[in-house]
């Protein structure tokens, strides 16, 4: 094994760096899977940036929905680049080395920016609950000074929780071993390695998981039994279907995003015997939604769709025919 070791306590080796095998049982091919993983995060890059820059050049998307789509499109662009850079240097020029400070930051950032992605969610649930429960006050309510409060309080809230993970980590004993069966820093398979109790590493993990994603997804679908509530109460069926059209988009991503999630944690269960799977889902799970999100509500959102046209000129060309 080629590692880096120091001597701390006179006798006992503590490991400098940590070796990114890559996908567990396939190290020999796994260099194929780069071109759709590259593929997958290029498309992220270029959706979610075409977002941002769509809303930022169109007056009419400068509503408090649109700035909250804004921020989850930053968030993807965050866990996308926190992840996928190493992962492609590791398959193209094999740079599995990472060092202990580089793998707690990632291991800081990938948690920051899922935990964040799961807030902006929940924020975004929050609105609609607003805009349908209550249309006439949802001006006076969801406001700029809103989103900027809400954005603000998801990101201390998780800045501050996320803090734990990596000092915890750093604060293990890694002697003899350093090779992660994995592409990027995950909070287990770090701790794994550890020649001492990672005990209350496990259960801040689960009790993180709990607390935060675990309350938003609660408060998120209780936002939506009481959207359907008051939809169903409406007595036209246009109205109805042109209140739940407001929240499709949304919804769908939601369903995907909480969907995958309790996929993953499952599959963590059966990792012992197909150790491949929740490491590859794991991976899937932070490059395909940033890649879904702007393209979801893109196709489902008719003022995107206007932005996108007078962004490149079309709204124009068709109006003159």
């Amino acid at each position: 094994m080629d590692t880096t070791l120091s001597i701390t306590n006179g006798s006992r080796f503590q490991v400098s760096e940590f070796v990114l095998m890559g996908f567990p049982g396939i190290h020999s091919w796994q260099h194929w899977l780069s071109l759709p993983l590259a593929l997958l995060y290029f498309l992220a890059l270029g959706a979610n940036l075409l977002i941002l820059i769509t809303i930022h050049h169109e007056s009419t998307l400068h509503q408090p929905m649109y700035y909250l789509l804004g921020i989850l499109a930053v968030v993807d662009i965050g866990l996308a680049t926190t992840i996928m850079p190493k992962i492609l240097a590791i398959f193209w020029f094999n740079a599995k080395t990472i060092s202990l400070t580089e793998c707690f930051a990632q291991l800081y950032a990938i948690n920051c920016f899922m935990c964040m992605e799961s807030g902006i969610f929940l924020c975004m649930a929050v609105d609609r609950y607003v805009a349908i429960c209550y249309p006439l006050r949802y001006c006076s309510i969801v406001t700029e000074t809103f989103v900027i409060k809400v954005t603000l309080s998801m990101m201390l809230r998780n800045g501050l929780l996320i803090i734990p993970v990596p000092v915890l980590a750093a604060q293990r004993h890694y002697c003899s071993r350093n090779e992660i069966d994995h592409c990027l820093c995950s909070n287990l398979g770090v701790t794994s390695l550890a020649c001492d109790d990672i005990t209350i590493n496990r259960f801040y993990h689960l009790a993180l998981a709990w607390f935060v994603v675990g309350s938003d997804m609660g408060l998120v679908f209780a936002s939506y039994m009481l959207i359907i509530r008051s939809v169903l109460r409406l007595n036209s069926a246009e109205a109805t279907s042109k209140a739940l059209s407001t929240c499709s988009s949304h919804l769908t991503l939601i369903l995907f995003f909480y969907t995958a999630v309790i996929v993953v944690s499952v599959t963590h269960l059966a990792g012992r015997q197909f150790p491949i799977i929740p490491v590859l889902l794991n991976v899937l799970h932070s490059v395909i939604p940033p890649a879904l999100n702007p393209m979801v509500y893109a196709l489902r959102t008719q003022e995107l769709r206007v932005g996108f046209q007078r962004l490149f000129g079309l709204g124009e060309h068709m109006s003159r025919k």
